[in-house]
């Protein structure tokens, strides 16, 4: 029982943070590597779980690290990206998707 307190740990957490807790649902499979937590959730609730540039999740594989090492584990978490989830595509450079005014430096040139 004192084994799965990672997974138990990681269900509470994530059900307190998305808006479909019912949906939560956490694999634990041990190999050769460690623990491996595999997440699953609402495709709706994948932002809020991956958080602004990885964030939140991160912090979660960072708290599950902590609760490994007190039970002499390695624990690694993998979020599962369910059907249906989109990723939003990265953001152009602003130089590269706009004209760049260069006349103050042609000013400079004379």
């Amino acid at each position: 029982m004192a084994k799965e307190l990672d997974q138990d740990f990681l269900e509470f957490v994530v059900k307190t943070l998305v808006d479909n807790p019912n949906d939560v649902q956490v694999e634990r499979t041990i190999d050769e590597m460690g623990v491996l937590l595999t997440l699953k959730i609402n495709a709706a609730d994948m932002g809020q779980i991956i958080g602004r540039q990885g964030q939140t999740a991160r912090a979660l594989r960072t708290l599950l690290r902590v609760v490994g090492a007190k039970n002499n584990a390695r624990v690694n978490l993998k979020i599962y990206e369910p059907e249906g989830s989109h990723r939003p595509a990265p953001r152009a450079r602003q130089a590269e998707t706009q004209e760049v005014d260069t006349s103050a430096v042609d000013d400079l040139k004379l």
